[in-house]
């Protein structure tokens, strides 16, 4: 397994022209842009973890039928420090940076000193994110770097720190009908206080302000205190409907005295982080109009939450859909000493991802007895009034045995039928690509041998009537080093597969990353080279 995990992946910043199997839709043009980890040995130092590693960047770009990739690695300032003194000297979550042995003691001094206020990483391998024109990379620190997304070349740096007081962002954004960025953020005991901080990002700048970044015009939206000043709650993503944000506070949560002497103790900030399975998980519902929580404390058992699917509202109850775990080992079997050979059987999840929802009432009878499901929808999840007037909240189990889910985004915050989604049993390693509709449970698959599939990305067609009316996209890496990988198109529809471009590259296991049609890339130059065109 070290060829898919553990090996450094060679860049390919030139396009490479892809062998094209079967029948791509003519309408198709524009790029397919990801992310994910690339290289996790530098000079004689290895991460402890694979989601640690360099971010590259890879693409497919569809032109009149023809297909291009290239890679690329970010150039972030974690990647030129580290890449010039041959060694991993800036800390990931999962691997901690240690000073040279040849430093003198003064320079190890002011090395553990900076360590107690940690100055993150700008490896930003995550995700990618569309602010106007313009495209950044993201992670799940304050920094985020912009890039041109045709070229895969590192631009700015953008902290997040400099605008407001967070230290930590999600790396899934949402975005509104008007192309504002909507997105949360920690800020750990900032005047005395932890708090999550909603904040919003405007597609573009004032006319009279055209020369300032978007970022100096952001807004703070609601700020929802952390239920521990020194224990608040990790989180990857989170729930948007038409009139609300959806933010779960799991008992997932850093632990922020560990957390300021890891480096001291001679441990990672992964290890300050810890399920606390006898804890409450609490919903918090902000309403985007006021931007004031809703009153009303409702909560769930003990979970961990890494992916939102969606949510929308109903008959005055907000219904959202999560990928839940009843403990934390999917971040632990990524640790590069557990991928080895037949890791898939020797190295299992003590829990299966389950696509859960919750079915939560906004409205209801303030006189109902105490006990009383206060659910008016047709669904076996439950929303039990208690006698402190908190509402107990137990979900419908949709499905299990599936991540990385995505939908048509058209869809996102309203009422919907489709995921598409990685299939995942006991390992955490997807093997197929699934199509779940959330209300007939019917699920279809694509997977072959040896393949194992990325996130699946959905494109709508151009004259889409239909929600699954479109194309979904995977990039698919191989488990047999003979066999070369390919990009994936499948009818969304029927799930059939309508063709594939195969390149003959070691290409990387990637984590996250969007479509950019051709008409929102006209506005950056450079797509194509001469020879595409």
């Amino acid at each position: 397994m070290d060829i898919i995990f553990g090996r450094n992946k060679e860049e390919h910043p030139e396009p490479i022209k892809a062998e094209v199997q079967g029948q791509f839709p003519a309408w198709l043009q524009g790029t397919l842009l990801r992310n994910g980890p690339g290289m996790h040995t530098i000079g004689d130092t290895k991460y402890n973890h694979w989601f640690d590693g360099l971010a590259l960047l890879h693409s497919f770009t569809f032109k009149n039928g023809e297909v291009y990739y290239r890679s690329k690695y970010l150039r972030s300032d974690t990647y030129n420090c580290n890449i010039e003194a041959n060694r991993i000297v800036v800390s990931e979550f999962g691997t901690m940076a240690y000073p040279d042995p040849c430093k003198n003691i003064f320079a190890k001094a002011f090395t553990y000193l900076s360590h107690t206020i940690p100055e993150f990483t700008d490896n930003c391998l995550i995700n990618i994110m569309k602010t106007g024109d313009d495209f950044y990379v993201t992670s799940e620190t304050n920094f985020i770097r912009k890039i041109n997304p045709q070229t895969l070349e590192t631009l700015e740096k953008v902290d997040y720190s400099k605008y407001l007081a967070i230290n930590l962002a999600t790396s899934h954004p949402h975005y509104d009908s008007a192309g504002n960025i909507l997105n949360m953020g920690t800020s750990i005991v900032e005047k005395g206080r932890t708090k999550y901080v909603l904040f919003k990002i405007p597609p573009s700048v004032p006319e009279k302000e055209k020369k300032t970044s978007c970022f100096k015009h952001l807004e703070v939206l609601c700020s929802i205190p952390s239920r521990s000043l020194l224990h608040p709650s990790y989180y990857h993503s989170f729930g948007m409907t038409e009139n609300y944000i959806i933010f779960v506070e799991q008992p997932f949560k850093l632990d922020i005295v560990k957390m300021a002497t890891a480096y001291f103790r001679g441990v990672n900030w992964a290890s300050c982080l810890s399920f606390h399975k006898d804890d409450k998980t609490w919903f918090h519902f902000v309403d985007k109009k006021t931007k004031k929580e809703v009153s009303t404390k409702f909560y769930a058992d003990a979970l961990v939450l890494f992916h939102h699917i969606n949510a929308y509202e109903e008959d005055g109850h907000i219904v959202f859909d999560i990928i839940a775990y009843k403990d934390n080992s999917l971040y632990d079997v990524f640790y590069l000493r557990n991928l080895v050979e037949d890791f898939e059987e020797k190295n299992k999840l003590t829990s299966r991802p389950t696509c859960k929802r919750f079915v939560v009432p906004l409205q209801y009878d303030k006189d109902a007895e105490v006990g009383s499901n206060l659910v008016r929808l047709p669904s076996t999840a439950t929303a039990v009034k208690e006698k402190d007037g908190s509402i107990y909240c137990q979900p419908e189990i949709l499905c299990e045995g599936i991540e990385l889910p995505r939908i048509n985004y058209d869809y996102n915050g309203k009422k919907y039928k489709h995921v598409f989604a990685t299939g995942v049993q006991w390992s955490p390693v997807p093997t197929k690509i699934v199509k779940f509709n959330t209300q007939t449970k019917e699920m279809l698959h694509w997977g072959e041998d040896h393949c194992w599939p990325s996130e699946p990305v959905f494109v709508p067609s151009p004259d889409a009537k239909e929600e699954d009316d479109g194309v979904v996209l995977t990039c698919v890496v191989m488990s047999d080093p003979k066999q070369a990988p390919f990009l994936l198109i499948l009818d969304a529809k029927t799930f059939k597969e309508m063709g594939r471009a195969r390149v003959d590259i070691d290409m990387h296991l990637d984590l996250h990353g969007i479509f950019i049609p051709e008409k929102d890339t006209f506005t950056v130059r450079g797509i194509f080279t001469d020879g595409e065109n």
